[in-house]
């Protein structure tokens, strides 16, 4: 296989964008090369999650030691790996599916011997061998059912634990982001196109767009740790979280679609809504408290429409806002 010009600049024992996204994920967290992130991760790196932004990697190797002292099994196999050229290398949205157990103390309590399965979106630039600008969606509600606790009460706890409302740690909005580097949009592939043009009829409420753009048999997987078949399931997740903000703004942020060899056409898609907790949905009765969602999809097309999906919002940071605005703190 000739390597691919895109990594030029990069190490040369990785033949191409998903085995190096794959392979620094394993070298981190499976390898325990922690360490590595200050060659893998470039000086001033800003990882943006619902949760948080964290600049520079001190706060990430702190992290991620916590992480693995809590879960020091967890294993991140990538699912798939949807990129496209960017200037002086590439952008890549990387899916994982997360298996860990509750085997340290840390942020879920003591050690209870759970076993966990979640997944995460990620999308990443890249350049001359490493990250240097991450956008993150962890499926964080899966981690907290999972462990037998319920949503809304474990942010609340966290809202308590990290200092109360005055000084916890803030959820992502705009008025918090960091610029990167990197300023590009993706590619303008048809299987992008054709899943943002998906979500923005769902989120303008053209909820039709169901059975005209889906696989009547399309695989899901929503927040949660969620799957399911079929047009109602799709239903079930889009039209309740749009209806707990039917005012707010819907932005695409990032498209890209592609096709490999022995694969469908797929399509990553980072987009929000940016708004008023206004409606009934998802998020309960409306507070009427600013929110900020930031959602990544990932899709697969097949001869009948959109066959597979997989789309992640952090459903404890968007609840975290909720109850920091309306004083149910």
């Amino acid at each position: 296989m000739t390597r691919s010009k895109v990594l030029d600049g990069f190490d040369p024992k990785w033949r191409d964008v998903p085995h190096y996204i794959n392979g620094i994920t394993a070298e981190i967290w499976e390898e325990r090369r922690i360490g590595t992130l200050r060659q893998y991760y470039g000086d001033g790196l800003v990882v943006r999650s619902p949760a948080s932004v964290v600049v520079g990697n001190d706060g990430i190797i702190a992290a991620t030691m916590a992480t693995l002292a809590e879960f020091p099994d967890r294993k991140l196999p990538g699912e798939d790996v949807i990129w496209c050229e960017a200037e002086g290398g590439f952008l890549s949205s990387h899916r994982l599916i997360c298996s860990a157990t509750h085997l340290g103390f840390g942020a879920y309590g003591a050690p209870t011997g759970q076993r966990l399965q979640y997944r995460i979106l990620a999308d990443c630039y890249c350049s001359k061998n490493a990250v240097l600008d991450e956008w993150l969606v962890r499926d964080q509600s899966a981690i907290v059912v999972q462990m037998g606790q319920d949503v809304v009460d474990w942010t609340r706890r966290q809202i308590a634990i990290e200092g109360g409302p005055a000084l916890c740690v803030k959820p992502f909005t705009p008025a918090l982001d960091v610029p990167g580097p990197y300023l590009g949009q993706g590619n303008d592939h048809e299987a992008g196109a054709r899943l943002a043009s998906v979500l923005e009829r769902l989120m303008g409420a053209e909820f039709s767009a169901v059975q005209s753009e889906y696989d009547r048999a399309v695989m899901v997987h929503y927040p949660g740790h969620f799957e399911g078949h079929g047009w109602a399931e799709v239903d079930r997740f889009w039209l309740p979280l749009r209806s707990s903000f039917p005012s707010a703004r819907f932005k695409v942020h990032h498209v890209v679609g592609r096709e490999d060899e022995g694969m469908s056409p797929r399509a990553a898609v980072r987009w929000s809504l940016d708004g008023l907790h206004d409606g009934w949905g998802r998020f309960g009765a409306p507070t009427g408290v600013p929110v900020h969602v930031m959602g990544i999809t990932h899709a697969e097309f097949g001869p009948d429409g959109l066959r597979r999906e997989w789309t992640l919002v952090d459903e404890t940071a968007i609840w975290k806002q909720i109850l920091l605005g309306s004083g149910q703190c």
